[in-house]
């Protein structure tokens, strides 16, 4: 009784312990996630007050917001290398300095030159974040929890936006958008001394020859060494492929359909249209009928409030319902709301501006946002970091962030010009059609992989089975 009693006694011990640690790696890339998020909204408030400063025109409008979009392409192409060289803690590490970097210079433009290179060193930092974190957390999560602990990194990119959108409100009254850029620096600070104490992903590990060094990562991240020995045993039956990379990718047709899935699966979440809302949430309610700069950031916060509080839905519910009816339902959902919101700005523009109406394109703009942060958001970054093998997985994933950056910087550069060639209303009716188009291609070939460890779904792939079969 006494031996049972102390063997129950190690296994409870080391079950809280891996607790913790979970429980850090989460925190810790869900700050790297908050930083995403206050990026991505912290411009929406700050354009106006920026337009007014240095008398920017559209063109020069649209630069400043795809600036970052560039930068964030750079830094996810360059972070492959980085990833694969040095890991993902240092990759983290890196982007920390960088956000604090392009914060600092943002909030200290002279000029638009400045602010511009700023932006793109700001974006560099997003592109490392948002290729880095996802990564990090599916090689670091069991696949019972991997889907939400992905969706709770997507949660803190909401609450970022949430947060960025009220912190530009406060300062709209005053109008100091250096302090709205500036601020970011102190969460990048906080990422740069948490990643000091993060370990270093086990399948990374473990594809460098540090099989020792692995699974000791793993004894601290599972809660039995039978778990820990089971999960090594199968990472090292993935890395006998020979191939890697590039290499792996050019000869193996199986590879190859796993790379373009990811890259599509990102351009699908970008033509949503729905970081045009977060980009641009003033000017559209501007558009709606919402004429003082208060009344337009006041509506915008409602929009990221959403957009937090539905990411909830994604994070109780990926894991369990799957990710595929998220995405079925979702696409749907946008759908909806672009169509009804074209038509309210439709009226508007014809000259029947109402109350109902503003207030209706504020419901159908919550509703899209609602719609996108229980699917798109989340479960395209959770398939990406899935579907890829292990020895082409920074390959595949390079891919796959560089497409979702190079597809934001499009709509980020595109939506004024779109505005002014085809109104508001085709503006949002296109994505309409793009967001039923992305219904059909959900059924035909996105893959279900709830519950299933990556190294199954890389043996259903390389065996030569169907893509949306990969995660049976």
């Amino acid at each position: 009784m006494s031996y049972v009693s102390e063997t129950g006694d190690i296994l409870s011990i080391q079950a809280q312990r891996a607790r913790r640690m979970n429980l850090f790696v989460s925190i810790s890339a869900a700050v790297a996630g908050l930083l995403f998020g206050l990026d991505i909204g912290v411009i929406s408030g700050a354009l106006p007050f920026i337009t007014h400063y240095f008398t920017l025109t559209s063109q020069a409008q649209e630069w400043v917001v795809s600036s970052m979009m560039l930068g964030a392409a750079l830094g996810a192409l360059f972070n492959g290398w980085l990833s694969f060289r040095l890991g993902r803690k240092y990759s983290l590490m890196a982007g920390a300095i960088l956000f604090i970097l392009g914060s600092l210079g943002s909030a200290m433009s002279t000029n638009l030159e400045i602010l511009l290179l700023s932006r793109v060193v700001l974006g560099i930092a997003v592109g490392i974040a948002s290729y880095t974190a996802p990564l990090y957390l599916s090689e670091m999560a069991s696949e019972n929890v991997r889907g939400k602990m992905i969706s709770m990194y997507q949660l803190m990119v909401t609450l970022g936006i949430l947060l960025a959108f009220l912190s530009d409100t406060a300062l709209s009254y005053s109008g100091n958008w250096r302090a709205m850029l500036g601020v970011l620096a102190l969460p990048a600070l906080a990422l740069l001394v948490m990643v000091v104490f993060l370990p270093n992903s086990p399948r990374w590990l473990a594809a460098k020859g540090q099989h020792n060094q692995a699974e000791k990562v793993l004894h601290m991240l599972r809660d039995s060494s039978e778990k820990a020995r089971e999960e090594l045993n199968e990472i090292r039956e993935s890395l006998k492929v020979k191939q890697g990379g590039w290499a792996l990718f050019k000869s193996n047709h199986n590879v190859r359909r796993a790379v373009f899935l990811g890259m599509l699966l990102q351009a699908m979440q970008q033509f949503t249209g729905m970081n045009i809302i977060m980009y641009y949430a003033p000017k559209i309610f501007q558009m709606a009928g919402f004429t003082s700069t208060q009344q337009q950031m006041m509506a915008t916060v409602v929009v990221g409030l959403t957009f937090m509080l539905a990411t909830f839905i994604a994070v109780f519910t990926v894991d369990k319902s799957g990710r595929k009816p998220a995405l079925k339902i979702g696409f749907t959902v946008m759908a909806l709301g672009t169509l009804i919101l074209g038509y309210c700005l439709m009226q508007v523009e014809g000259g029947h501006s109402s109350g109902a109406l503003s207030w209706l394109s504020v419901g159908m703009t919550m509703m899209c946002i609602a719609g996108y942060a229980m699917s798109a958001a989340p479960v395209v970054w959770i398939l990406c970091s899935e579907i890829q093998p292990l020895k082409c997985r920074d390959f595949g994933v390079t891919c796959s962030t560089t497409t979702n950056w190079v597809s934001n910087m499009i709509i980020g550069a595109t939506f004024l010009t779109l505005l002014d060639s085809i109104g508001a209303a085709g503006t949002f009716w296109l994505y309409t059609a793009l967001n039923v188009l992305f219904i059909i291609v959900t059924f035909v070939l996105i893959p279900e992989t709830k519950n299933v460890t990556l190294e199954h779904i890389e043996r259903n792939l390389m065996t030569g089975k169907k893509l949306r079969d990969i995660g049976q």
